[in-house]
Parts: structure tokens; C-alpha cells; sequence
């Protein structure tokens, strides 16, 4: 009897089973709110659109203040450094705009025709046509996008060159702020590209002061020569 006191269908007193998962259903893990939504954003999409943003904003910078560089070899005059600036981004920005489209273009068509053959082998599945269709790139989207970068770059020299009268003082400001512009386009495309930001930073600096330095010298040497 001191047996069956102690133990009941060969369970010790001492020991309780409790059971850890009821009618066989698996616990439900507790998420928080939000948390769903954030991990279907595409950060990488996010990436590559900050990165050519960045791309586009340097190209502005360096093509215009090369110009304004070889513009200011050869003259001292303030007007004729800013006008060649101002038309070098007018035509800068047209130039990256056009060609953008063009080419995002020709990806929006090769895709749109690679949906028509998907849509042709699931038998016209409309819900598969809508989710392919929502992935098309935008040509104008691409377009306005590198037409605003590389605007916003090519302020740099000009907002930097256009209140200093002394053409000296001028060359130099407009160096040392082109040159900040580089370090800090270079830090966020190194950021955004997962690349060593000294090393990136370095990289476009330097790119930066060659293409300054040989449109001035060569300007300069040509103007020299009255050619």
C-alpha cells in the first residue's frame, strides 16, 4: 500500500509531466508589430538608387568645375566662368537625362517583352501579369533623378565661385569646396557600396584634382598659343 502511495501507474509522486504542446499545435512566435512589413523592404533596390544618385551628384561636380577651371585659365572675368558653368550644367543635366531614358527604356522594353513571353507560358495568369508589371523600371522616374544629381553637384562650383570678385582667391575657393564635395560624395558611396570609405574617399579626391588640373593646364596651354 506504501507502494501504491508513492507511486500511481508507475509515476513517482515526485515527478509531473506537463505537457508542452497541446492537441499537437506548435507555440506561435510572438512578432512584433511592424516587423513584417520592414522585412519585405528592398533595401538593396534603395541602395543602388542612392548610389547612382551619388554617382550622378559627382559627375555634376567634377565636369563643372573642370570647365569652370579651364574657363578661368585663360580669363579673369567672373561672368565668363560662371556662364561656362551654368551652360555646362544645363547641358550636363539635358545630356544625363536623355540618356537615362534611353537606356532604362530599352530595359523597360526588353522586360515588358520578357513578361509577354511569361505570361504566354502561365496561361495569361493576370495576378502574375500585375506583380511582373509593378517591377518595370521607369524611364522618367531614371531620367528626372539623374537630371536632379547631377544638378545638385554642379551648384557646388557655382554657388562656391559666384560672390568672389579676386580671380585668384576665387580659383582657390573653388578648389578647396570642390575638393570637401568629393570627400563627402566619396564617404556616402563608399557607405552605400560597402567599400572602404578612406580608400573611396582618396579615389575620388584625387579623380577629382586630376580632371581639374589637366583641363586647366591643357586650357591654359592652349590659350597661351592664341590658337
Amino acid at each position: 500500500m506504501a507502494n501504491l502511495g508513492a507511486r500511481t501507474n508507475g509515476i513517482s509522486a515526485n515527478q509531473v509531466e506537463i505537457p508542452m504542446h497541446g492537441n499537437g499545435l506548435e507555440p506561435k512566435p510572438i512578432r512584433a508589430e511592424g516587423v513584417e512589413e520592414s522585412s519585405n523592404i528592398d533595401y538593396s533596390q534603395r541602395a543602388q538608387w542612392l548610389r547612382a544618385a551619388v554617382l550622378g551628384a559627382n559627375d555634376g561636380l567634377v565636369s563643372v568645375a573642370s570647365l569652370m577651371m579651364g574657363i578661368g585659365a585663360i580669363k579673369e572675368d567672373i561672368s565668363a566662368m560662371l556662364l561656362a558653368g551654368f551652360a555646362g550644367l544645363v547641358a550636363g543635366a539635358c545630356s544625363m537625362a536623355i540618356g537615362e531614358f534611353v537606356s532604362v527604356y530599352t530595359q523597360y522594353d526588353i522586360e515588358k517583352a520578357q513578361i509577354k513571353r511569361q505570361r504566354a507560358a502561365n496561361n495569361n495568369n493576370n495576378d502574375f501579369l500585375e506583380g511582373e508589371r509593378e517591377s518595370l523600371p521607369n524611364p522618367f522616374q531614371a531620367a528626372l533623378a539623374s537630371a536632379l544629381a547631377f544638378s545638385v553637384g554642379a551648384m557646388v562650383p557655382l554657388l562656391a565661385a559666384v560672390f568672389i570678385r579676386d580671380h585668384k582667391v576665387r580659383l582657390g575657393v573653388l578648389v578647396a569646396a570642390v575638393s570637401l564635395a568629393l570627400v563627402v560624395f566619396g564617404g556616402v558611396g563608399a557607405v552605400l557600396g560597402k567599400t572602404p570609405v578612406r580608400r573611396s574617399c582618396a579615389r575620388v579626391l584625387i579623380g577629382g584634382w586630376m580632371a581639374m588640373a589637366i583641363t586647366f593646364g591643357l586650357t591654359k596651354l592652349i590659350g597661351s598659343a592664341q590658337l
